[in-house]
């Protein structure tokens, strides 16, 4: 019994001295963490404008096509499609505007 106390003992101040060498300092990392994430909003903001650019052209395809056609609920279906472009491009300002960037 006492040499497995000696050894249980000795193995954990193994792995505590382990994990000692291991550790990494909290702050340094999610400093880290932050400034890797904000190096990706330059481009994800580009990338929502144009998807929302993109969005925009499908949407006036389809509402022309539906004015062409005759059918007189093309109000309804514009109005659908701009806002959906302008929720793209609010949101991304909106998000631009939260971090500070």
């Amino acid at each position: 019994m006492k040499q497995w106390r000696e050894k249980i003992k000795w193995t954990t101040l193994f792995v505590l001295c382990a994990l000692a060498v291991r550790a990494q300092d909290g702050n340094a990392g999610i400093q880290d963490a932050n400034q890797k994430v904000r190096s990706y909003f330059q481009s994800g903001t580009q990338l929502m404008y144009a998807v929302g650019a993109i969005v925009g052209l499908i949407g006036a395809v389809k509402v022309f096509n539906k004015w062409n056609a005759g059918d007189h609920d093309t109000g309804k279906v514009a109005a659908a499609w701009f806002g959906s472009c302008v929720f793209l491009v609010v949101v991304t300002t909106v998000i631009r505007a939260f971090f500070g960037i």
